[in-house]
């Protein structure tokens, strides 16, 4: 197994949920981790924490759909460490609603942070790390990516397009960049506190009543990093154990 420690890892969506337990778990390896989200008192709480631990982190607002703000996240990662061993592309919205319902503007919020947002950290990340010839990109997905549910269309279809990016994306980079796509099933986190829709919070309060801790995808990133350099871990689902569909 390669060895985490010292390698620099931009995470974004790092503000609470899979994002914030992969700062954790990858700072307490070791990492120099990058953390970027829009909530910045959250960042300082997270960033303090993990300093107070003895780790090592550096943090910047950010909103993914900025290009401008993805590079100066990846900068900043440059400038205080000198290089970007990963990026995780972990940031995603989740207002679910049927279709009739007809809400334009979270169809396109989704659009947005889910599937612009990866594309941002996508070219972002590329030109550093073709130029030290050596990189991994993590596009964090979701069993949404492999399966549709009512109200959950749309959301849906911008995992599958993550899906579809990180795959192409490993055949055209492959040589000298990692490409991973992890997708959750049911995790603890706070994606469905955005569903405005009464049908759709309903039916995700069922669903989302075996859940996993956002440790346990944090633990799925950080295996996906530590392989050997000639390793590339294309896929991982990870899904609740008595979750059996």
């Amino acid at each position: 197994m390669c060895e985490i420690g010292g390698k620099v890892v931009v995470i974004t969506g790092a503000s609470s949920g899979i994002g914030e337990a992969t700062a954790k778990l990858l700072a307490g390896r070791g990492a120099h981790v990058v953390l970027g989200a829009r909530r910045l008192e959250r960042l300082e709480a997270l960033a303090s924490l993990i300093e107070a631990e003895g780790g090592s982190v550096a943090y910047q607002q950010l909103d993914v759909t900025d290009i401008d703000q993805m590079q100066a996240i990846i900068r900043l990662a440059k400038t205080r460490f000198g290089r970007i061993d990963v990026i995780v592309n972990n940031a995603g919205v989740m207002p679910l609603s049927p279709l009739e319902a007809v809400k334009v503007d979270e169809w396109n919020r989704m659009i947005d942070v889910n599937i612009r947002g990866v594309l941002h950290g996508i070219a972002a990340g590329i030109p550093p790390m073709k130029q030290q010839q050596s990189g991994h990109i993590i596009n964090v997905a979701s069993i949404g990516a492999y399966e549709v549910s009512p109200t959950a269309a749309v959301y849906c279809a911008t995992k599958y397009a993550v899906r579809a990016l990180t795959e192409g994306l490993r055949q055209e980079v492959g040589k000298d960049i990692r490409v991973t796509l992890v997708s959750p099933g049911v995790t603890e986190s706070e994606l469905a506190e955005s569903i405005s829709d009464e049908e759709a919070r309903e039916l995700m309060k069922t669903y989302r009543r075996n859940a996993l801790p956002a440790s346990a995808i944090a633990r799925a990133i950080a295996y996906a990093i530590e392989q050997p350099a000639d390793v590339d871990v294309n896929e991982l689902v990870v899904r609740p154990k008595a979750k059996l569909a």
